[in-house]
């Protein structure tokens, strides 16, 4: 039998982790994965990803794409995910689920569709149980405020101002789909949808948009950073903690 492709849904905690890709000499969830199947099924098979997040950046909706030379022996969707969580049961890294798909499937170029959000703790007090997931600001925002100026960016522009200097990609031009900035309590929430997005667009995003909220910027203050084209007219890069990975789409 030929082998089969095999969609995963993933979840993790990248604080201690040197982000998605593997890389030698320090832990990455693609390798901690890749030897979870090992240890199951013998054999060492790579794994794609629909985006290789960054050290100490998380997921809830990971979506990754393997191929498995099971032989005739059955195996559910259920058993298989049940069968890389066991040896994944020391480690913040959980498949929630698994689906055969169609031998021409991936995981990173079928993907239509991106949604990040990045979490930002405002008030006082630091975090405790949240400590790993956000981004603690103690001073007020006005959650109103960055929601609007955070309008100016949708569309398809060149976000240069947003993008890392050490950036790869060969053109900064992309089309930005939604970016909503809205409050849950003390939590701020600023969720972006793309089909894909520049090496840290949404966390030099965040932390443009903090000031706005600080009343020290206003939607203007983002047009200028944003037609300006130059990294350093844009505000600091918010950190690695306060972003997830939240769902892909195809």
């Amino acid at each position: 039998m030929s082998p089969k492709r095999w969609k995963l849904i993933i979840e993790y905690d990248g604080t201690n982790y040197s982000g998605w890709q593997r890389q030698q000499d320090v832990p990455s969830i693609q390798q901690s994965i890749e030897d979870a199947i090992t240890l199951f099924c013998q054999q060492d098979i790579p794994i794609f990803a629909a985006g290789r997040t960054d050290a100490g950046v998380h997921a809830g909706g990971q979506v990754a794409h393997f191929d498995l030379d099971y032989g005739d022996r059955p195996l559910s969707p259920y058993n298989l995910a049940k069968a890389i969580n066991a040896h994944l049961r020391d480690q913040p890294i959980s498949i929630l689920g698994a689906e055969e798909v169609a031998p021409d499937f991936h995981a990173r170029f079928n993907a239509t569709s991106k949604m990040y959000c990045y979490q930002i703790l405002n008030r006082p007090a630091p975090p405790t149980f949240q400590a790993n997931q956000v981004w603690h600001v103690n001073m007020p925002l006005n959650a109103d405020a960055m929601h609007e100026a955070a309008q100016v960016l949708i569309g398809h522009h060149d976000f240069t101002s947003f993008r890392d200097s050490q950036c790869q990609a060969n053109s900064p031009l992309r089309t930005l789909d939604r970016l909503d900035v809205y409050r849950e309590g003390d939590l701020i929430k600023i969720e972006a949808e793309a089909r894909s997005f520049l090496h840290h667009q949404i966390r030099n995003f965040a932390g443009t948009l903090i000031l706005v909220g600080q009343g020290k910027w206003d939607k203007d203050g983002i047009k200028h950073a944003l037609h300006k084209k130059d990294r350093k007219a844009a505000g600091v890069t918010a950190p690695p903690s306060g972003l997830s990975l939240l769902r892909v789409d195809f």
